[in-house]
Formats: C-alpha cells, sequence, structure tokens
C-alpha cells in the first residue's frame, strides 16, 4: 500500500475538520464496529457479521481504503473497494463499501468518505466504481446520487435476509455506477 497521509476534509454540520486518511489494522477495531452497527439495522448487507481482519484486508484493494477521523482521532467512517472480477478487462471496476458510525450519521461523513474513495480510484486508474444497495436504504442511495451515481437497475427478490428488521425477507438491491468522466 503506498503510505498516503491524512487530509484535512470540511463536512456540513461538524464543527472541526475531519482527517481522512488510509485504513490500516489499527483502526480496525473501531472499523469492526461501525460495520457491525450497519449490519444491525439490517439495511446495508446480506453478511450477518463483519469478517476478520484477514478477510477483509484479503477483499479489499489497499489503496482504496480510507476512514474519516474526528480530531481526537476517533473514526467515524469507512469506506473501501474490492476487485469485482479476476478478469483482466474488469481490473478497472470495483465496488464500494461506506459505513458511517451512528453516531455520525447526517454530518456529511459518509459524503466525504466517498468523494476520497472516487478520488483514489480514479488516481489509480479505475474507471467505474459501483455499488449494490438496498431500495430500502434511501440514506444510501442519496449519497451515491449526490457524488455522481447513476442507478442502471434493479435485482429484484436478488437476496434473502437471515438477520435483523428484514429477517425472512427478499430483498431488492439497486446496482448504481459512476463512471469517471476522466479516464
Amino acid at each position: 500500500m503506498t503510505e498516503r497521509a491524512p487530509h484535512a476534509a470540511s463536512a456540513p454540520g461538524v464543527a472541526t475538520p475531519l482527517a481522512i486518511a488510509p485504513l490500516t489494522a489499527e483502526h480496525w477495531p473501531a472499523v469492526r464496529e461501525i460495520h457491525a452497527a450497519g449490519i444491525a439495522t439490517g439495511a446495508s448487507t446480506f453478511e450477518s457479521a463483519p469478517p476478520t481482519w484477514e478477510d477483509f484486508d484479503a477483499g479489499h484493494l489497499a489503496d482504496q481504503r480510507h476512514v474519516a477521523l474526528d480530531a481526537r482521532g476517533q473514526v467515524l467512517g469507512w469506506s473501501a473497494a474490492s476487485p469485482v472480477s479476476s478478469r483482466c478487462v474488469y481490473a478497472g471496476v470495483v465496488e464500494d463499501s461506506v459505513y458511517v458510525a451512528p453516531s455520525a450519521h447526517g454530518r456529511g461523513v459518509g459524503r466525504l468518505l466517498l468523494d476520497a474513495l472516487v478520488a483514489s480510484t480514479e488516481a489509480a486508474g479505475i474507471w467505474t466504481v459501483q455499488a449494490g444497495v438496498f431500495t430500502a436504504n434511501t440514506a444510501s442511495l442519496a449519497l451515491h446520487a449526490a457524488a455522481g451515481f447513476r442507478v442502471v437497475g434493479v435485482r429484484e427478490r436478488i437476496g434473502h435476509m437471515t438477520h435483523g428488521p428484514y429477517a425472512g425477507r427478499w430483498l431488492d438491491v439497486a446496482l448504481l455506477e459512476r463512471r469517471s468522466p476522466h479516464l
């Protein structure tokens, strides 16, 4: 992973700037907790528990992982990208994940993280970032739309939820994508 220094960014409703920094193993306990909180809502993933650090590390591109830190260094959210295919023709296509701590919802943290991910993917020559978002997750759909993503389709009843408030239900997943205007 290329070392990147944290950089300050401002989010609406946040009194002090946040730092966007590379997500590392040192952040994992907080990242895992934020991921678990998202899973508990039933609106973020079909997974029923966060992965281990080893599985997370193996499944996400090292240079495409970010955390938002407050002035005290507390992790407020994270974003990451995973390859969508091992085929070389899809080397420039990734799927994003963006999770924000419940205490930081509505403060612009998700937008800062998604913007950081878009910038880092473009710098790496990645031409398309896609996202699979439950159609009931209106906050994530709005976040992605504000960052230039478009809905390319809806996969109806694509997965059966096994946990949380949607347990026992078949859920629809919107497929969104953002094609880089520069690549």
